[in-house]
């Protein structure tokens, strides 16, 4: 969830940031791969760097930030990008979505959550190795030299947690607005260019002693990760994860066995589990949390319920709440006192520079005691009509929150029970939001599965979250001695 920074949803720091200026190299070629670091990519590295720690809700302070940093420059320099460990910026990013991503100048990220997913420092240094693929392949400028006009939003080219609006019926212009500031809009790179990268990761592994096999078992997490999330949020929900914007990641499971081959080296599994016990997992309360089908941010004392089939995701400057009839945003804007004039800014900014959007009329009502307004405007789109609508509410004279959604027309009215159930929460409601964590437990004689899941700190589908988090599969059991990870309060 947004720390809620005065800045407008829907118009990001990085929202211009384009591969164009990172093909005008040498007369517009584009390097070949693994060639080293040029000065106008250290450069376009440079300048993105703090825009995307605004815009993945900074760097993680915890020390699990130093060991991420250290694995992450190790695998790097087999890309032969830089041949010093200082030629990279590693960072481990305060996260709740899983992502991986690294971009032009040697800048490699990871999200806490994605860490958290892994059981060994082998798949942590593949997951970044094969985003440093990406980078010294050169895919992302690849990728803009056949779509010139595509601009990246949000991780400048990276791999990203992706889902879009789809045949939505919103103009191109609305729809990118509604994915800025969610960690959810990406450049999708082709399926060669991601086998490749895998191929890439796996010989960094190799060359830096690890185990080559690592890359699948990473991807196995992921795609089990991907299959928990769809089971708890609807068969039919497309969950952001990593791993939905590479081709079919189950089926590349096997593929990156076979290239491991018989290959093996060594895994660092203890290591790994001791360096990130303690690490928060899911959200920050600082940035607000999901509890459920209800929102809490204790910060700035709000609750609100998504709809009945509807799920959240919590990105760094919004809310986004996602169903098969219709997506909404949470956010805020500057405000200065007018609720009227706030909801009319916030449709201009999802229409974009040059064009209009404006609510067919504005209806004033208070919500739970709080003051609010709200309109709704129709769009059509490729013979398609949509529904925008923008509800609004002060909380003081300078503070204003509001949803954006899109429905078919004629079908707003899904989000009504959610625009309804806006309202404060109490001093001590607020404190009772605290962060789940990581506790790595080492099983005692007598553990089983089912009572070590029965302390991980979730109402539902404890043992199936335990077995994804410990890449365990469905009838694989634990062993007196063995470490392993549980999420606690």
């Amino acid at each position: 969830m947004p720390k809620f920074k005065q800045t407008a949803l829907f118009t990001t720091a990085i929202a211009s940031l384009s591969l164009t200026s990172c093909t005008a190299m040498g007369g517009g070629d584009i390097p070949s791969a693994s060639a080293p670091i040029t000065t106008s990519e250290a450069q376009m590295g440079a300048e993105a760097h703090p825009q995307l720690l605004q815009e993945f809700g900074g760097t993680y302070q915890g020390p699990q930030a130093a060991y991420v940093e250290q694995v992450g420059k190790n695998i790097a320099v087999q890309s032969g990008l830089g041949n010093a460990r200082d030629s990279f910026t590693v960072t481990l990013l305060n996260s709740s979505v899983n992502n991986a991503f690294a971009i032009p100048g040697g800048y490699v990220y990871a999200t806490r959550q994605l860490v958290g997913l892994m059981n060994n420092e082998a798949e942590l240094a593949g997951v970044l190795g094969h985003e440093v693929g990406h980078v010294a392949a050169r895919h992302s400028q690849r990728r803009q030299s056949k779509a010139q006009q595509n601009t990246i939003i949000g991780a400048a080219g990276a791999i990203l947690s992706g889902i879009l609006l789809g045949d939505s019926g919103l103009g191109e212009t609305v729809s990118r607005g509604f994915l800025q500031g969610s960690q959810l809009l990406t450049l999708k790179f082709s399926r060669s260019q991601e086998l490749q990268a895998d191929e890439l990761g796996i010989q960094y592994l190799n060359s830096a002693g690890y185990d080559p096999r690592a890359m699948a078992t990473v991807l196995q997490s992921l795609a089990a990760q991907n299959a928990l999330d769809s089971s708890l949020h609807g068969n039919n929900a497309s969950v952001p994860e990593w791993a939905s914007t590479h081709p079919d990641p189950a089926s590349r499971v096997q593929s990156a066995f076979a290239k491991a081959g018989a290959a093996s080296g060594t895994t660092n599994r203890d290591t790994f589990l001791t360096r990130i016990d303690g690490m928060m997992y899911g959200d920050d309360p600082a940035q607000g949390v999901i509890e459920g089908r209800q929102f809490l941010h204790p910060q700035f004392r709000l609750a609100f319920t998504a709809p009945t089939g509807f799920y959240m995701v919590n990105g760094s400057r919004a809310v986004s709440i996602n169903g098969e009839s219709g997506s909404a945003q949470l956010s805020t804007a500057p405000y200065s006192g007018n609720l009227d004039s706030y909801v009319r800014s916030v449709f201009s900014a999802l229409a974009g520079s040059g064009q209009s959007l404006a609510p067919a009329s504005m209806q004033r009502t208070t919500v739970n005691g709080i003051p609010a307004m709200y309109g709704t405007a129709r769009v059509t789109s490729g013979g398609n009509q949509v529904d925008v609508t923008v509800f609004a509410y002060e909380f003081s004279n300078n503070q204003a929150f509001h949803f954006a959604t899109i429905s078919p027309a004629g079908r707003s009215a899904t989000f009504t029970p959610m625009f309804n159930s806006m309202r404060r929460i109490s001093a001590s409601e607020a404190a009772a939001v605290v962060p789940r964590r990581i506790d790595v437990v080492t099983v005692r004689p007598g553990d089983t599965v089912r009572t070590l899941a029965g302390r991980m700190a979730y109402t539902t589908a404890q043992e199936q979250r335990f077995r994804v988090l410990n890449g365990l599969g469905s009838s694989d059991v634990v062993t007196a001695g063995q470490k392993v990870k549980l999420v606690v309060k």
